[in-house]
């Protein structure tokens, strides 16, 4: 219209998150919510996700010890979709470190984050995710989104080469979230009865990860959100916290906030997940606050299955009282990334 500027949204993005605020700036209206899911001032509860110690299930623990974790395990994900992992094998001096770079890499000057900036319409490196269809918000958030394994779909130039050991570290977080896989995966199939290796083979054995490293910055305001309401599309997601509370998980109708345990492990079931456990355990809707006073940091690793490969439900979990409720999907990650950026789930596709 004539008379009226209108700023091209890659100009707007040009601008990070943490640079408008370090400015005092107010949150441009794209980044302003348009939904009732975007109301932060509402009381919510503190969720009671048990803590599953995976020592008890890895190493020669007393049997009526590894069957009561793994009854705590099938409880926790058929009533919320996600537990907490602690004793999960991977030290807390790595855990901090991890921490630590993400903390050192979004404390740089924005000149050297550029370094392994992306477009706008670009998934991996640092930024924002590709902007959504019209009518969506933007997360009030940064991150820096990076393919670690199989070790070919790196992209070795988005890789910072500041901190120092940034890299090192990310090398050495990636073995050991390998590990952590095998053994999540194998207890999740042992709750429910079946052979330990059943979903590993579902997954196969290039399955991806991809780390994201997310960085919410402060807000004073309530008509933001640091990551829009959603469900994974992954198999499953392991989320390493900091210690400012802000994810949230959709119950029963409420937002219950998930505490924060300095060197546990959050592990969130997937969308893809669901679809193997043929709707056993569901893949619950979260999102993350804009904490008004501290900024908070998280670190994502997403296991999806190795692209190309089918993934249905696991034949021991279908009989007559519950038939098969999800058909064999190939590449599901890629119909969810494209409901969720017109604010929509996908799971309805893969319904028989």
């Amino acid at each position: 219209m004539e008379g009226i500027s209108i700023v091209p949204m890659e100009a707007l993005l040009s601008k990070r998150v943490q640079e408008m605020v370090l400015n005092g700036e107010e949150p441009p209206p794209p980044y302003v919510c348009r939904d009732d899911n975007c109301t932060q001032n509402v009381p919510s509860a503190s969720c009671s996700l048990p803590n599953i110690d995976f020592g008890l299930l890895s190493s020669p623990s007393p049997a009526t010890k590894q069957k009561e974790e793994l009854e705590k395990l099938k409880a926790a994900l058929s009533c919320w979709g996600c537990f907490q992992a602690i004793n999960h094998g991977i030290s807390s001096s790595l855990l901090d470190k991890v921490r630590q770079v993400a903390r050192e890499f979004f404390e740089q000057p924005m000149e050297q984050k550029k370094i392994v900036s992306k477009r706008v319409e670009e998934f991996e490196g640092y930024g924002a995710d590709p902007v959504p269809e019209e009518g969506q918000s933007l997360d009030w958030s940064d991150r820096l989104f990076l393919d670690v394994y199989p070790e070919d779909r790196r992209k070795p130039g988005l890789w910072p080469e500041n901190p120092s050991s940034f890299r090192d570290v990310l090398e050495e977080y990636t073995i050991r979230m390998r590990e952590a896989t095998n053994l999540i995966s194998r207890a999740i199939a042992r709750s429910l009865d079946l052979e330990d290796m059943c979903f590993l083979n579902q997954f196969g054995e290039q399955a991806l990860l991809q780390a994201r490293f997310n960085y919410y910055s402060c807000a004073e305001t309530d008509v933001v959100l640091g990551l829009k309401p959603h469900a994974d599309g992954s198999g499953y997601t392991i989320i390493l916290q900091d210690d400012v509370e802000g994810l949230q998980v959709h119950h029963d109708g409420k937002w219950f906030m998930v505490p924060t345990i300095s060197h546990a492990l959050l592990v969130i079931m997937g969308d893809q997940m669901e679809i193997m456990t043929n709707g056993t355990f569901k893949s619950p809707v979260h999102r993350v606050l804009a904490n008004s006073k501290r900024e908070r940091i998280s670190v994502a690793m997403f296991y999806t299955p190795e692209p190309d490969k089918e993934i249905e439900p696991e034949q021991g979990l279908v009989n007559d009282e519950q038939p098969k409720l999800y058909k064999k999907m190939k590449d599901y990650a890629d119909i969810h990334w494209k409901y969720y950026q017109r604010g929509m789930r996908a799971i309805h596709v893969a319904k028989v």
